[in-house]
């Protein structure tokens, strides 16, 4: 451990200051205010030089893991590397000034990129019209799916008020249709991981609204009944939801429009390479068939008959979802990907992303249980580690080896979902990482199986050198350490 690391949470000092400030000339106002306004007791504040200061920040980044430090094989939230010309464009200022109430005739080169932006998104999804208004794959849920309810009471069909959600969905499927007002009901998977199109069937009635569903699902699994699927939901005058978190897998491949799907969202953050994680930004497109459309979010852009551009509403949409126009910086982001791969190297994201998901779940299935062992497309899932190198019931489980694997330099797969195995790890190494790399995380992982089986009490106690070992995750998330000075009274 170095030095600082050491000091780091505690480098204040009496007297130690790293600024001077000139003497206030608001003091007689700050004497006049009410003493209910007044503290009782001076802030109470660190007390730090400015090198310290630098330091400690500079110590923090240094612990951080993201794609740009290393391999971040995150199952179900796709993790690839954000090139940086990506940020170059987002940062010039010709868009990093621009303000959102300037009026149109200001702002066209701007709205010529949400445009072409949205024509691409049609392109590559098979759907009619795009709104880039969503903040975030959930937001883009929500958003579709109030679409969703509006068709069917622009139709007069008050009675579907039921979205199906098979369950192995993401979490965020069932709590965004709750939010929308809709009431969730399961579809069980198969044996071989895919919908039950036997349980489907009776489920649908004149109830449904539709069915949310992502292809290839989150077991990594292409849903191979999709075509009678889009029949049997269409059939009973539902629409079909393309959850996007997914589409790297497809890209370039295969279009959700194609198989028969009404509504999609798209995590730019996700197949299209803006950064992911930490709470954003992000953005979630929304795609609609051409029926749909008019039910679009305000506002739109649109381009008119002498080659500008425009903002309009829509009388009919599902009102408002965001303050103007989305995350302007993630789709300029996603923007310059698309310019930057082309429409001839577009097509191989999603074939290379399924060869990388194969290499490494054959090359891991001799060590690690494989309960759908079948081709799987950008993800798979192994129900940890086979009986042999676990040691039983009570031996090493799935925590443990995510654990360890930090100590090896790698970030944890994600684990414990999808929830229809015991001890899940879900693994997406991306289309983005060579060979050598995954060939390193390969061997790690080979590691820790053999660790597993003739020293357990190694992987029980991982990690052992990074900085922070095992947290108390629910204190942590209940009970967070937010300030300086935690659990001291300060009036």
């Amino acid at each position: 451990m170095k030095y600082y690391d050491k000091l780091i949470f505690e480098l204040s000092r009496e007297g130690r200051t790293g600024y001077s400030l000139p003497s206030c000339k608001w003091t007689a106002a700050v004497e006049n205010l009410p003493e209910g306004l007044k503290r009782k007791s001076p802030l109470r504040l660190p007390q730090v030089s400015e090198p310290d200061v630098v330091r400690h920040y500079v110590n923090l980044s240094n612990m951080n893991f993201g794609v740009d430090t290393g391999f971040y094989p995150l199952g179900s939230c796709t993790m690839k590397y954000n090139p940086r010309i990506n940020e170059e464009t987002a940062s010039h200022p010709g868009f990093a000034g621009l303000h959102p109430l300037q009026p149109a005739s200001t702002v066209q080169g701007a709205l010529r990129i949400c445009s072409e932006l949205s024509d691409w998104l049609c392109s590559l999804t098979g759907m009619s019209a795009f709104t880039l208004n969503p903040f975030a794959g959930a937001h883009g849920e929500l958003t579709g799916l109030m679409v969703m309810r509006q068709y069917h009471i622009s139709r007069g069909d008050l009675k579907r008020t039921k979205v199906i959600v098979p369950d192995s969905a993401h979490g965020t499927n069932p709590a965004s249709a709750a939010v929308c007002g809709l009431q969730v009901v399961q579809v069980r998977s198969t044996p071989q991981g895919i919908i039950d199109i036997e349980d489907l069937r009776p489920l649908l009635d004149d109830t449904v609204a539709g069915i949310m569903m992502t292809n290839p699902n989150t077991l990594g699994l292409f849903e191979t009944e999709i075509s009678e699927i889009e029949k049997s939901v269409h059939g009973a005058g539902g629409l079909l939801y393309y959850d996007g978190a997914n589409m790297n897998a497809l890209l370039g491949k295969v279009r959700p429009g194609d198989m028969g799907f009404d509504i999609m969202h798209l995590n730019l953050h996700k197949t299209f390479s803006t950064p992911h994680g930490g709470g954003g930004p992000g953005a979630g497109p929304v795609g609609v068939a051409a029926r749909l459309a008019h039910l679009l979010p305000s506002p739109v852009v649109k381009k008119n008959g002498d080659g500008t551009y425009g903002i309009e509403e829509q009388p009919d949409g599902a009102g408002r979802i965001s303050g103007f126009m989305g995350n302007f910086g993630v789709l300029l982001k996603a923007y310059t990907y698309i310019c930057m791969l082309g429409r001839e190297n577009v097509k191989f994201v999603g074939p290379y992303a399924v060869l990388s998901a194969n290499y490494v779940k054959e090359s891991l299935k001799d060590k690690f249980k494989l309960p759908v062992p079948f081709l799987c497309k950008h993800e798979f899932v192994f129900d940890g580690l086979k009986d042999e190198y676990a040691g039983g019931e009570n031996g090493v489980t799935t925590l443990d080896v995510a654990k360890r694997l930090l100590d090896y330099g790698f970030h944890a797969p994600t684990i414990y979902f999808p929830l229809l195995f015991h001890q899940s790890i879900m693994i997406e190494p991306t289309e983005t990482e060579s060979k050598e790399t995954l060939d390193a995380f390969i061997d790690a992982m080979h590691r820790i199986a053999d660790e597993a089986s003739s020293d357990p009490e190694l992987l029980k106690g991982a990690p052992h050198n990074t900085p922070v070992r095992r947290p108390d995750e629910t204190m942590a998330a209940t009970r967070p350490v937010l300030k300086y000075g935690f659990g001291k009274t300060d009036e």
